[in-house]
């Protein structure tokens, strides 16, 4: 289990309101509260292959046994913001175990699963994504947030059998911890910051390095449901948005439905599950490290006609109160620091109340001449 949790205050100061819950997977036909009619419109979809341009629209796969793997990672950040992992160390078995669990739980009848309903000012639980109030129309998923020990909303659930279900995510939860620790060390290290800076102790606490964890850092665990829908062209799954975080680590099942918008290209590009990949999202607090230079991806989840898919993101950031800012390695005159310094805790808040435009709320300049800020997305409205 992470020693630390994401930061709730932000969340209690900005609640949400549920809509009435719907059974999905019981719906024939799409209800006009979840029919979005702009789903395509902002960016045209490349799929997943050869784009007519000549520029390659498959998301990297980065090997991290390679010995070029922190270049690599490196190049995917800054022209992707987004990657898949292969030899990551974790074990397929728990992979497999991760996405029982979820699939477990959620197909329980909703009168079960209600029992754990997040409150509206509450970060644990189950209920609809919490960006879901700024967008008119619903969406086509149902997802269950854990912050800190799973026990007592798997208690709610299974009042006599739970001890599977949180032995499972507290196994994944450990595992997570290590390689999402290992993966910021490599994203960084390709900025060539190091262990020894000052600015980044807080990441790397004495007698962590070696595992490459930073046991300092926050973590919650995000479980989401995508059942079939009877008219997927017209739902979405989960709206466009970027990652409050460092980096997220997404486990999908073997169905696909992420896409990513291609950095630079303006275009929604599929991330094609691959066997034993996980997925790696640039978060919007390491946006800020690289001041720029890593784009947060703009990424969402659409759906399919006949099955369901799941997923498991594993939401990694720094101790709630330290302060995020560019990295000084990375500012000088000519690129001076582009955001203000931020605690995880205020940015929460911060993208509570304002979504895509909480990035420019905290930018100090604009950006450097010939850099294109890819992360100003405040005119993206895919509802």
């Amino acid at each position: 289990m992470p020693s630390r949790v994401v930061p709730s205050d932000s969340f209690r100061a900005n609640p949400i309101n549920h809509h009435k819950f719907l059974d999905l997977s019981s719906v024939k036909e799409l209800p006009e509260t979840h029919a979005w009619t702009s789903q395509n419109n902002d960016y045209p979809f490349s799929g997943c292959g050869g784009a007519a341009d000549g520029i390659s629209e498959t998301v990297p796969i980065v090997d991290l046994s390679s010995g070029n793997a922190t270049e690599l990672i490196g190049h995917a950040c800054k022209t992707w913001g987004v990657f898949q992992v292969v030899n990551h160390g974790i074990p397929d078995n728990l992979l497999e175990e991760i996405e029982a669990a979820g699939s477990s739980l959620f197909s329980l009848p909703m009168h079960q699963k209600l029992r754990a309903a997040r409150a509206a000012d509450g970060v644990s639980g189950y209920g609809v994504a919490r960006i879901s109030s700024f967008f008119s129309k619903r969406m086509w998923s149902e997802g269950f947030t854990i912050v800190g020990s799973p026990l007592e909303n798997a208690r709610k659930i299974w009042p006599d059998d739970y001890n599977k279900f949180c032995q499972t995510i507290e196994d994944y939860e450990k595992e997570m911890k290590k390689l999402a620790g290992r993966l910021m060390w490599l994203m960084l290290g390709s900025l060539g910051i190091t262990k020894e800076e000052e600015e980044v102790k807080w990441a790397d606490p004495k007698g962590e390095s070696e595992s490459g964890s930073g046991s300092g850092c926050a973590a919650a665990l995000q479980m989401n449901s995508y059942p079939a829908c009877p008219d997927p062209d017209r739902a979405m799954g989960l709206a466009a948005h970027t990652d409050s975080t460092i980096l997220t680590v997404l486990h999908q099942s073997n169905i696909s439905g992420l896409q990513v918008l291609r950095e630079g290209g303006n275009r929604w590009v599929t991330v094609e599950p691959h066997p034993g990949a996980l997925v790696v999202h640039v978060g919007d607090l390491m946006h800020i490290l690289s001041n720029g230079s890593y784009p947060s991806v703009l990424h969402r989840a659409v759906v399919n006609r006949t099955r369901h898919r799941l997923s498991v993101a594993y939401l990694y950031g720094p101790p709630s109160g330290v302060k995020i800012s560019p990295l000084s390695k990375l500012v000088d005159q000519y690129n001076p620091p582009m955001y203000r310094p931020v605690t995880w805790s205020e940015y929460l808040g911060t993208k509570a109340k304002h979504f895509d435009k909480a990035l420019t709320s905290v930018r100090l300049c604009a950006p450097r001449v010939g850099f294109v800020d890819t992360n100003d997305h405040s005119s993206v409205r895919v509802g």
